[in-house]
């Protein structure tokens, strides 16, 4: 008789279980992050500027820019286009922009030049494509583009990448198009802290397609030749289908060391981590270690956004086709 009342307290305890599971299955699938039919995300680079730096005047500006640029992206995805038409036109305004790092007043060499470098991705095929030191190209955002469409290759350098371009049909530029005064200047401080205005973009489209690109001058007074992680897919720029999409700003060396963008991108495929979950541990844990500083902004394959910096400031601005409308400089 004992035997059978604990057969039956067994057979009622794996029941309670069970339906303890059950209930936790559902729980869990009615807290799921919401999903949207597009999404745009920017970023304008990581960096140290503060209120007081910037001024309220300054503060505007910048923020009208993101705006402008969000305004384009949201644009292309509302009609039904392409997420990497999104990110190609997002990022060729930022690039045209002389607030920003990429392009017009990108940061220069050490010999006064400008010497560009971008790379987009789109996880409809896997396919990438890069450029790096680039000196007479107006966009090297479509340069890169190019590279992806219309090569087998993934990523050109240096006078090729110039020739590549060229024959491509891309408008080409004298040097001194990207200089400035303000980079000028700001090559002749020698500052000691860089400026992180790399420009980014990611982008979902109605279809489900995810695309990420990156664009940048590099740092102040770099070495010429020296690369960055922008141009180097899993580094600076990264999009895997059904996962994420990536792009960040930064100290370079070590975005390369670490493979910042990839690994954001395994945190969430093997671990099951979320988009800023994962953001969050790559930026404060996994850099923090080398004192490296930057930022990452990601969108997940639902149009979640995650936008995380361990600098001062990243410029940064996020919308959806649920109508959210987001710019920001400095932390919350």
């Amino acid at each position: 008789m004992r035997n059978l009342y604990y057969l039956f307290a067994l057979v009622l305890l794996i029941s309670v279980g069970c339906t303890g599971n059950q209930d936790k299955s559902v729980s869990e699938n009615d807290a799921l992050p919401p999903s949207y039919e597009y999404a745009v995300v920017i970023h304008g680079g990581a960096g140290y500027a503060t209120p007081e730096k910037l001024g309220k005047e300054g503060e505007h500006a910048y923020a009208a820019a993101m705006d402008s640029a969000l305004q384009i992206g949201l644009a292309v995805l509302k009609d039904g286009g392409r997420s990497l038409d999104a990110v190609e036109m997002v990022l060729r305004y930022l690039e045209d922009n002389p607030m920003f790092n990429a392009g017009r007043a990108a940061a220069l060499t050490s010999e006064g030049m400008a010497e560009l470098d971008a790379s987009i991705m789109n996880v409809a095929d896997l396919n990438a494509g890069a450029i790096t030191g680039l000196t007479e190209v107006r966009h090297p955002i479509s340069a890169a583009r190019r590279v992806m469409d219309s090569s087998v290759h993934v990523m050109f350098s240096g006078t090729g990448a110039t020739e590549f371009a060229k024959s491509q049909g891309l408008e080409i530029v004298p040097n001194d198009f990207f200089v400035t005064q303000e980079s000028m200047d700001a090559l002749k401080r020698a500052l000691r802290e860089n400026k992180f205005g790399t420009v980014g973009c990611v982008a979902l489209d109605r279809e489900g397609n995810l695309a990420a690109g990156t664009s940048t001058g590099g740092i102040t007074n770099k070495k010429h030749g020296r690369v960055g992680d922008v141009p180097v897919i899993g580094a600076g720029t990264y999009a895997k289908n059904d996962v994420a999409g990536i792009s960040c700003t930064g100290q370079g060396e070590f975005y390369i060391r670490l493979a910042v963008a990839k690994e954001v991108i395994s945190l969430m495929q093997y671990k099951g981590l979320t988009v800023e979950e994962a953001a969050k541990e790559v930026i404060f844990t996994q850099l923090k270690p080398y004192d490296a500083k930057g930022g990452i902004i990601c969108l997940d394959k639902n149009g979640n956004v995650a936008m995380e910096f361990n600098t001062s400031a990243m410029f940064r601005a996020y919308g959806n086709s649920a109508g959210t409308h987001y710019v920001a400089i400095f932390p919350e």
